[in-house]
């Protein structure tokens, strides 16, 4: 083999390895702390990790930053649950000047399936403080869930997703999913406005829409990320 087919050979052999390493998901404990692995399951207040030896590790929310699940962070933050201060991993929709993230969706595990029963978070404000900037908690209450004794299963729950803007008080639930009304339209347009009230160009296109569903809130929060970078 000659010397520039050996470096090709090297080259790809370290691209190939460094591309799994990036590939892999991991669970960080804190900053510069993490594990990587392969994330087996999570029901948002926990999550299992199969580590490089095979081992299962599994980590509660409240004892963790964050997970990277197929190249998607889920960022640990608290609320009220059943009027109790908890933790549940919230997906990162967006992030800069203004964070998205939902919550719902799919759960993952691996033990054998149980009647699905469709639960719909109830979403309260509660008091205590919050993770990230958060201040006040926002209250998701998995009411009417499965008893202890029961095996987990894969279960999906209507997403709802909340906004978040450092300094401007707790994160604030938008409620994209309900059914359209003016109320539904009302609450989002206050809670947008109170996060992204600084721009007046943006504040007169929230104030004009009539209808908002997941992909325009995002777009609204795409644009006003690109404007404060």
């Amino acid at each position: 083999m000659t010397q520039t087919l050996k470096a090709v050979a090297l080259f790809l052999g370290l691209f190939i390895s460094t591309a799994t390493a990036v590939a892999q998901d991991a669970v960080v404990i804190s900053d510069g702390n993490y594990v990587r692995g392969t994330i087996k399951a999570t029901n948002f207040s926990s999550v299992v990790l199969k580590n490089e030896d095979e081992s299962l590790s599994q980590y509660m929310a409240k004892d963790i930053k964050e997970f990277v699940w197929n190249g998607e962070t889920y960022v640990s933050k608290p609320i009220v649950v059943k009027k109790r201060m908890e933790h549940r991993f919230f997906k990162l929709v967006e992030q800069g000047a203004v964070n998205l993230y939902a919550i719902g969706g799919t759960t993952m595990a691996e033990e054998p399936p149980v009647k699905k029963t469709r639960v719909r978070p109830d979403i309260s404000v509660g008091g205590g403080t919050g993770g990230f900037g958060a201040g006040g908690g926002i209250g998701i209450s998995l009411g009417g869930g499965r008893r202890s004794s029961e095996p987990t299963a894969k279960t999906v729950l209507p997403v709802t997703y909340f906004i978040e803007k450092f300094g401007t008080g707790p994160m604030l639930e938008l409620n994209v999913e309900a059914a359209p009304s003016a109320g539904k339209t009302q609450q989002i347009k206050s809670a947008l406005l109170q996060k992204m009230s600084n721009d007046e160009t943006l504040a007169e296109r929230i104030k004009s829409t009539e209808e908002f569903d997941a992909k325009s809130v995002r777009a609204l929060v795409v644009a006003y990320n690109s404007m404060k970078k």
